[in-house]
């Protein structure tokens, strides 16, 4: 057995998916730090995934490729929201956009996205590892 877990991949994957979106959407509130009446937005990924990963719901038994699934949690459906925050303003122009609060976000993803992009190379290294050395 390889010992690689390829949902765990798809998770990674998701995650990563999530930091770029993440990525894009913090560039877009640092670049309107300056627009009136502008109002920053963030991606929810990881309360969704720990709901997912929680949940306690009962789930049906599938015996058949043709039942529907009940109540089952599957990867492909735990996708980032972006969500806007229209509760706080900073100035009295309306915009509601640290830039110091966003710059620090910036660099938090970036160190969650290089940490789960280095854990996915690493599974996939031991995949190609086995794949290199399992005929010896």
């Amino acid at each position: 057995m390889l010992g690689i877990n390829f949902n765990t991949v798809d998770l990674m994957s998701k995650a990563l998916d999530a930091s770029e979106l993440r990525n894009e959407v913090i560039s877009n509130n640092i670049a309107n730090v300056d627009t009136p009446g502008f109002k920053r937005s963030d991606v929810n990924f990881e309360s969704i995934l720990n709901d997912a990963i929680n949940s306690n719901k009962l789930a049906g038994f599938v015996t058949d490729k043709n039942h529907i699934p009940i109540n089952s949690t599957s990867i492909d459906n735990i996708e980032p929201q972006i969500v806007q925050d229209n509760s706080t303003s900073m100035r009295l122009d309306g915009n509601n956009v640290d830039i110091d609060v966003e710059m620090s976000n910036l660099a938090k993803n970036q160190l969650y996205y290089d940490a789960l992009d280095q854990r996915v190379s690493g599974e996939l290294n031991s995949l190609l590892t086995a794949i290199k050395d399992g005929g010896n």
